[in-house]
């Protein structure tokens, strides 16, 4: 029961995560007030890469700034390996 809490948690920061990059790139095409960098990048690492990153390839958003492009997928894997390592001790 406890799993089912905390994979519903990563999936709903992940799914917040991926709404904040398609609402920066929506208010990028329309000149209004923006999301900020650090906001994106800190919902990326709070367990949220694999959003960020997913955010990243349907809205084609950040993709050419350096920290979104070497950060964010870095993060997407750590958080993946924390996962799986998590699971493998817990379950193994």
């Amino acid at each position: 029961m406890q799993a089912f809490f905390v994979g519903a948690a990563l999936v709903l920061l992940n799914l917040c995560t991926f709404i904040l990059f398609g609402v920066d790139k929506s208010r990028a095409q329309r000149g209004s007030w923006r999301i900020s960098e650090r906001a994106l990048l800190l919902s990326a690492a709070c367990f949220g890469g694999t959003g960020a990153l997913l955010g990243m390839r349907v809205f084609r958003h950040k993709t050419r700034h350096w920290k979104f492009r070497i950060l964010v997928p870095l993060l997407a894997v750590a958080q993946w390996g924390l996962i799986a390592f998590i699971v493998w001790k817990v379950y193994a």
